[in-house]
């Protein structure tokens, strides 16, 4: 069992009755489950999570990083309560709001602590996984995390939970191959009973057993932090708290993140409806998505990273206006439309592409917000989607240039067309002589070459950092090749294009 020592907080009393742990230090309490502890702190709710682990309940193996959610060394665990179960998530704490950890199961790495090492642990010193140490902690919870889901299809796929995890010391093979041996020992899991096993072979203490009857006997109010008037909405924070993290404790802020009112994503009609507080996993692994388009798995692979797509929103991404947005580019190619709320209850509904007028520039009034993303896909049309990014690493990083696009097609004939491009303009940029130019065409190599030749009459990149504007033309004319390469192999050959 891990012990928390008490005397670790500040400004704390402890209530033996319940073992409750108070913070008195400002105003709004804010109430969790902190590996085997419970805590109730008044301290803002716009502080980090991971200075909260760090400096009031003086657990260090959450390490301080880069801040910025590249480096995974403060990597928690995120466990939510749904019918009698406690479904966890991988997070950065460096950009997560403590008031996102309300009413959860926050599990750092000291949450893993047995007598001796966990699994996971002794994979590591099997596989020499560690050097400096100083990533370990991020990685030991990450695929602790993993182990605590409901399924283990893979190495791959144990793999993949660490994607947000950087070590600078290993070369990541040795970590690769830990991986492989927790998921090796997984495989022998009991369906039945998948928590008593994983105690029982070591990977968790037993006190994980309790938390969902813990957890729900807090009876934490689902409405715990309600929308009040000229307060900033946040989410998961992945960017926000990277832009201002000194501002926000002083801010009055709605904290909107986990507090979806409906399903996350649900069809009605011929119509998809996002939520604005979906998260882009939640977007990632929707069946409605998965169904129609067969690689949107893998496209959601080359936008950030597991801890980061299990917090940040879809919203936060669309109002955050980045010319390089991943989400933004694949909404704007599905000719998207924005649901705007007020909190008198007026609404109106925008095309996404009408909603960016400069840089960082909305068509958004004050104490407007993003309350839902439609899409429509008929099912009964052939509608096809690709995206495509360059960046300077695969991985976990913003992208130079991407670009995405759906057709809608009749046999040989494009029927209709949208195409976006991020990188290439000050806001991210739907490409309507484009996407006007492909429609009615029929699908062969000089139409992709015409229709190249206006792409780049609408584009109008600068140098940066991320690369020069003559090397974003080309990149925005590769990439855009690589659309018709993808999704039409039989008719369009590269040796024709180049």
């Amino acid at each position: 069992m891990c012990f928390l020592s008490i005397f670790a907080f500040s400004g704390q009393a402890l209530i033996p009755e319940t073992n409750i742990v108070f913070l008195e230090l400002n105003k709004m309490k804010i109430t969790f489950i902190l590996n085997d502890q419970v805590i109730q702190t008044e301290q803002s709710g716009a502080g980090t999570l991971l200075d909260f682990i760090r400096y009031e309940a003086n657990l260090r193996g959450t390490k301080i990083g880069c801040r910025e959610g590249d480096c995974g060394a403060c990597t928690v665990l995120s466990g939510t309560l749904q019918q009698g179960k406690i479904f966890y998530q991988s997070l950065t704490s460096c950009l997560t709001p403590l008031a996102n950890a309300h009413g959860k199961h926050i599990v750092t790495v000291e949450g893993f602590n047995l007598p001796g090492l966990n699994k996971v642990q002794e994979a590591m010193v099997e596989c020499s996984g560690t050097q400096c140490g100083f990533c370990t902690p991020g990685f030991v919870v990450s695929l602790g995390g993993y182990a605590l889901q409901d399924t283990h299809p893979s190495q791959d796929c144990a793999i993949s939970a660490i994607d947000g995890n950087i070590c600078r010391c290993t070369g990541y093979k040795s970590i690769e191959r830990a991986a492989c041996i927790v998921q090796d020992s997984l495989e022998q899991q009991d369906s039945a009973r998948p928590l008593d096993w994983l105690v029982e072979h070591h990977f968790i203490p037993a006190w994980f057993r309790d938390i969902p009857q813990r957890l729900e006997a807090l009876n934490i109010p689902e409405t715990a932090f309600p929308k009040t008037s000229g307060r900033l909405f946040v989410g998961g924070g992945t960017d926000l708290y990277v832009q201002k993290p000194d501002a926000l404790p002083d801010l009055p802020i709605n904290y909107i993140f986990g507090k979806l009112s409906k399903a996350p994503i649900e069809s009605i009609g011929n119509t998809i409806h996002i939520q604005g507080g979906a998260t882009a996993t939640d977007l990632m692994n929707a069946p409605v998505f998965l169904e129609a388009f067969p690689r949107w798995y893998e496209y959601f692979k080359l936008v950030s990273s597991t801890p980061i797509r299990n917090i940040g929103t879809v919203a936060g991404n669309l109002v955050n206006a980045s010319p390089i947005g991943d989400i933004t580019a694949m909404l704007l190619a599905l000719n998207a439309r924005i649901l705007l709320q007020q909190e008198n209850g007026e609404e109106r509904i925008l095309p996404l592409r009408q909603f960016y007028k400069a840089y960082k520039t909305l068509d958004k009034a004050a104490g407007e917000w993003i309350a839902e993303v439609h899409v429509d896909l008929q099912k009964d049309t052939n509608t096809l989607f690709h995206f495509e990014k360059v960046c300077k690493r695969t991985y976990l990083d913003i992208a130079s240039v991407n670009t995405a696009i759906s057709l809608k097609t009749k046999g040989n004939l494009l029927l209709e067309a949208h195409v976006s491009a991020g990188g290439v303009a000050p806001v991210p940029l739907y490409l309507d002589k484009t996407s006007r130019y492909l429609e009615g065409k029929t699908i062969q190599t000089e139409m992709v070459l015409e229709a190249i030749e206006v792409l780049q009459s609408e584009i109008h990149p600068i140098s940066d950092a991320r690369g020069s504007a003559a090397y974003k033309r080309t990149l925005a004319r590769q990439l855009f090749m690589g659309h018709f390469l993808t999704l039409f192999p039989e008719t369009i050959q590269m040796e024709a294009l180049v």
